[in-house]
């Protein structure tokens, strides 16, 4: 568990996405009118802002869209880590960190494939974040 790293702060609108986290499943929501599926949890369409949505389990699958390499000082993260944008498989776009991969470039390749993991953090709260994804 990393217990002093910021956590988010869940509402009404995000709890069913927060403990589907926490069971280790990233939930997306798609519109049931006009097919857009979208990130983060609202209870709106980003696109047509209709409320016919329904959540999903994702595949937990991407690939790395953007990134910088962070050298700045940050409450619980060791200089340098990643932040990244992950495009996910079902087309919305994420920001996360790259965790298991040296923060530097010569190991990130922008479309590399990546798959989420959960970072537990206190007050049981799971953070998505992606790693490299080694085919099997």
């Amino acid at each position: 568990m990393i217990a002093d790293r910021p956590l988010p702060i869940p509402t009404p609108e995000t709890q069913q996405y927060w403990d589907a986290a926490a069971d280790q499943r990233l939930l997306l929501q798609k519109c049931t009118v006009c097919d857009n599926v979208y990130f983060p949890p609202r209870p709106f369409c980003s696109s047509c802002s209709s409320r016919d949505i329904v959540s999903f389990d994702a595949s937990g699958r991407g690939t790395l869209y953007s990134y910088i390499i962070n050298y700045l000082p940050a409450p619980g993260y060791s200089e340098p880590f990643i932040i990244a944008v992950v495009q996910l498989s079902e087309g919305p776009r994420m920001m996360c960190n790259i965790i298991d991969c040296p923060a530097a470039p010569e190991h990130l390749e922008l479309d590399m494939q990546l798959e989420v993991i959960f970072e537990e953090r206190k007050q049981c709260i799971f953070v998505p974040q992606f790693r490299r994804f080694e085919s099997q």
